[in-house]
């Protein structure tokens, strides 16, 4: 397993930033790579949802289905991988700040190789380090530009 996590204060409500950070259909607003992403079913996230992420990875396109495993607006979220050689498993907590009015968000990834993907996961981890804290700053802009 490789965790990486990184973490940014928003000036903006914690129900605002869940609310965001925790939606795939805007995961492409902020993270690189992303180019589409929906809760299967009524659309509705709950534990036990299946959430689908479609990503450019090298030029080709990967879709990718997770399990959302923990949910409790506006402070936790967690999905994990259920297919691919690379899984990962995603912890999304967000901390009210300066009486509720900002936030403090933590994104903590914890990739595992499967197959083949335990020979890419050295790659895929180190890119991971840089896009991170850059999808961070991007949500960051974008929330704080929309309020």
């Amino acid at each position: 397993m490789t965790v990486i996590e990184t973490s940014v204060e928003i000036a903006r409500p914690p129900g605002e930033v869940f609310a965001y950070v925790t939606d795939p259909s805007r995961f492409g607003e902020w993270q690189a790579g992303v180019i589409s992403g929906h809760i299967e079913g009524n659309g509705v996230s709950a534990v036990g949802a299946t959430c689908v992420t479609t990503r450019r990875l090298g030029g080709a396109k990967r879709t990718v289905t997770s399990q959302i495993t923990a949910i409790d607006p506006p402070a936790t979220w967690a999905i994990r991988g259920l297919d691919g050689p690379i899984r990962a498993a995603v912890k999304v907590s967000v901390e009210p700040r300066q009486e509720g009015q900002q936030s403090h968000l933590t994104i903590r990834l914890d990739f595992s190789g499967h197959g083949i993907g335990k020979m890419l996961l050295p790659l895929v981890a180190r890119q991971a380090r840089s896009e991170v804290p850059q999808s961070c700053r991007r949500l960051k802009h974008r929330l704080e530009r929309s309020g």
